[in-house]
């Protein structure tokens, strides 16, 4: 089959206003196959610094389920309108891959797509697929506009990817252990955590990865081992440039540190060193080959006999 796009659902509703935060939740039948990645498409027309930077600022959270089961649950440490950086939700994507998180660079014009890997072999037929999209107020009014959902089908990719349940901590100043917890009954291994400040403030010494490091790692460090330094951010701000996305080295308040496929045989362990009383999520990124394995699905033990003569009867007995 190769590479094949499909528009699965377009509607009008579930988009940003600045009439306050809003979630929405949807489902609806998709074709079964072979699922690279799910793909959000939002277009808006808005008045002027309705979002400040990129889109993403105003994304809060995005979960996607696939017959049943949970693929991605994205959720934004914060969120506002008038943060005037990357966002997290670009921070995070891009941060699996480059271009996972891309828009048009626009004021009173939103063009957006962001790219969920998932990584599924859905089984032939009809499959479901729902989703729960929550966001925060914009800056000025959205007069309209609309979401897309596309699947990428792809009998090539090679891994599926789950973007786990966040752990949550509540941090004094000072260094403490954080256990990470990993999803049960997903096979596969860690390919990095998603660190988020619950502000656009890292608030942060350094983190040991209790397994990998003998040592505490700086932010900068960090930062220079994941590729952030090197310029890798990019984002659209419509008050620097119209034509090219604006550059920067990090996204404060998000960290992603790569693990290398780090086994789940336990939880993951976190030695963090936070300089502020504040929350941090912790986000867990599983993959797994595929081998060609479909979704596993419930099937049935006990057979439903069915006898409407019968049941006729059986009430004027009553």
């Amino acid at each position: 089959m190769g590479i094949l796009y499909s528009l699965v659902e377009s509607n009008t509703t579930d988009i940003p206003s600045n009439s306050g935060a809003l979630t929405f939740n949807r489902g609806f039948n998709i074709p079964g196959g072979a699922v690279d990645e799910i793909i959000m498409r939002v277009t808006l027309t808005n008045t002027s610094n309705a979002i400040l930077a990129d889109f993403g600022n105003v994304l809060t959270s995005c979960r996607l389920i696939l017959n049943g089961s949970t693929v991605t649950d994205f959720r934004s440490g914060y969120s506002s309108s008038t943060n005037n950086a990357a966002s997290s939700a670009n921070y995070f994507l891009n941060s699996l891959g480059d271009s996972r998180m891309v828009e048009i660079p626009g004021d009173t014009a939103k063009d957006v797509m962001f790219r969920w890997p998932v990584g599924r072999n859905l089984p032939s037929g009809i499959s479901r697929m729902e989703y729960t999209l929550s966001y925060a107020a914009t800056n000025a009014a959205v007069a309209s506009g609309t979401i897309e959902w596309w699947i990428r089908y792809n009998d090539a990719f090679s891994t599926t990817t789950t973007i786990g349940s966040s752990t949550s901590f509540n941090h004094a100043a000072s260094e403490e252990t954080v256990v990470v917890r990993v999803p049960a009954g997903i096979p596969g291994t860690i390919a990095g955590v998603y660190v988020q400040n619950d502000s656009a403030a890292d608030q942060l010494t350094g983190i040991r990865v209790i397994s990998q490091s003998d040592y505490s790692l700086p932010v900068s460090m960090w930062r220079g081992f994941n590729g952030d330094s090197f310029n890798s951010l990019l984002y659209a701000d419509d008050d620097v440039s119209t034509t090219q996305q604006t550059v920067a080295i990090q996204s404060a308040g998000n960290l992603w540190i790569p693990l290398y496929g780090l086994t789940m045989n336990d939880d993951l362990r976190l030695q963090v060193n936070s300089s502020a009383i504040t929350t941090r999520t912790y986000t867990p990124v599983i993959t797994a080959p595929v081998n060609a394995r479909s979704e596993p699905q419930g099937k049935q033990t006990e057979a439903l006999n069915i006898d409407v003569a019968r049941t006729v009867v059986a009430k004027t007995e009553d």
